[in-house]
């Protein structure tokens, strides 16, 4: 089995303060650990899963993590330069893994599911969706913001599968894709107005976004379609922390 290695993106955002009056919503305590640790956990679960490098307040993380990760970097002002900081042990590296520390709920099993399937592809970048009734059964009354597809609607997760070398090409376009993670319509405005009114009228197929991107960035893009609704619910907001403790809760009962 060849391991591939990952970067957990623990940067801190001014807006994360608000949350529970947390100084880095990495170390959010659930249960009485960091948010991160259940991160970690759910890492080193899976038997594909290599190094860990970790980019934050390193002093911080390193108290609570240790020798659990392998590599520590001091977060920089944005997110794109904070995956490069942290991809610099992996820069060579043919994949790597790429992780929010803020999806406490996931398992080696979902990380595992997750690798397998973009391996299959054999894509330079790979990316889960999951649909909104699946995630709606299994987190009832979760706020997510979801795209209308053709083949249902959908909500994009926070793990991506990716080839370091393409990072050069790809830069303006996902520095852009970042900003408006949060807006669907403004995303598809940069795919072209063929794009948007299909968006707008539930037209607009995964292969077609997949072709449409992978043409953009000059790479293969795929969606994975995956079954664990864990890999795209994130902790941003004080209901989204209700709803994990009380998944915690039953899970261990």
């Amino acid at each position: 089995m060849t391991k591939i290695n990952a970067v957990v993106l623990a940067g801190d955002r001014k807006e994360d303060r608000q949350l529970e009056g947390v100084g880095n919503k990495a170390l959010l305590s659930i249960e009485g650990r960091p948010m991160v640790s259940y991160v970690i956990d759910g890492l080193k679960a899976s038997p594909y899963i290599g190094q860990i490098s970790i980019v934050g307040p390193a002093t911080d993380l390193r108290a609570h993590l240790g020798d659990r990760v392998d590599h520590y970097f001091d977060q920089s002002v944005s997110l794109f330069d904070n995956l490069r900081l942290g991809l610099q042990p992996f820069e060579k590296d043919d994949r790597v893994l790429l992780v929010s520390s803020d999806i406490p709920l996931i398992s080696g099993e979902m990380v595992s599911d997750f690798i397998e399937k973009s391996q299959k592809r054999e894509g330079d970048l790979c990316y889960p969706i999951i649909e909104k009734a699946a995630n709606e059964y299994h987190f009832p009354g979760i706020d997510r913001t979801y795209v209308r597809l053709r083949e249902g609607s959908f909500t994009g997760g926070n793990i991506i599968y990716i080839r370091p070398a393409i990072l050069d090409r790809c830069e303006g376009f996902a520095r852009r894709l970042i900003d408006l993670r949060k807006r669907p319509f403004k995303i598809s405005r940069l795919l072209g107005s063929s794009f948007l009114i299909s968006l707008a009228m539930g037209r607009l197929t995964i292969g077609k976004l997949e072709a449409r991107f992978s043409e953009i960035l000059d790479i293969r893009a795929f969606a994975i379609i995956t079954p664990f609704p864990e890999l795209c619910n994130d902790v941003d907001k004080a209901s989204d922390l209700y709803i994990v403790n009380d998944y915690l809760s039953r899970s261990v009962q």
